[in-house]
């Protein structure tokens, strides 16, 4: 069975030494080691990565490597712009643009977030979606690492 392939935005890199978030992040990356998803991200991570703290710039060097850090092209971009020309997010925040672009045309399904104020909530998704629609490309579903790590749980 093919490991399901989750895209890892820079917040989650980040939460995995954040009080907040640290306990859900690190359960994910429990998860992962154990076989039950395969951790993807981008350039786009790895250059945000660049300005964090030491300690998140181990976390991305010891979990991603050069087979799962997925490069940009000209269909990325080209989709990046239209998520911004739609309004979907502000020009500011044009790299989270080009993380769900990144996932969408590299063909994973999920893209995991702790921002919830610009990728993991009903309207932007629904934003993103509504652009993929139009331009051919699939749905992709934004959601935080909650909604995964407790995915397989059979208990109610």
């Amino acid at each position: 069975m093919k490991v399901p392939a989750l895209y890892i935005d820079t917040s989650v890199i980040g939460g995995y030494h954040d009080p907040e978030w640290m306990q859900e992040t690190r359960e994910l990356w429990r998860q992962a080691e154990a076989g039950q998803w395969r951790l993807i991200t981008s350039i786009v991570a790895e250059r945000e990565v660049q300005k964090a703290p030491e300690n998140v710039c181990e976390i991305f060097a010891s979990t991603f490597g050069a087979a799962n850090i997925l490069d940009t092209n000209d269909e990325i971009e080209e989709l990046a712009d239209a998520y911004l020309a739609a309004g979907v997010v502000p020009t500011k925040y044009a790299d989270d643009a080009l993380h769900v672009a990144m996932a969408t045309v590299h063909g994973i399904r999920l893209l995991l977030s702790w921002n919830f104020k610009h990728l993991v909530n009903v309207r932007r998704e629904d934003g993103f979606n509504a652009v993929n629609l139009l331009r051919g490309w699939p749905l992709i579903r934004i959601v935080s690492p909650k909604e995964i790590i407790y995915a397989e749980q059979d208990e109610i």
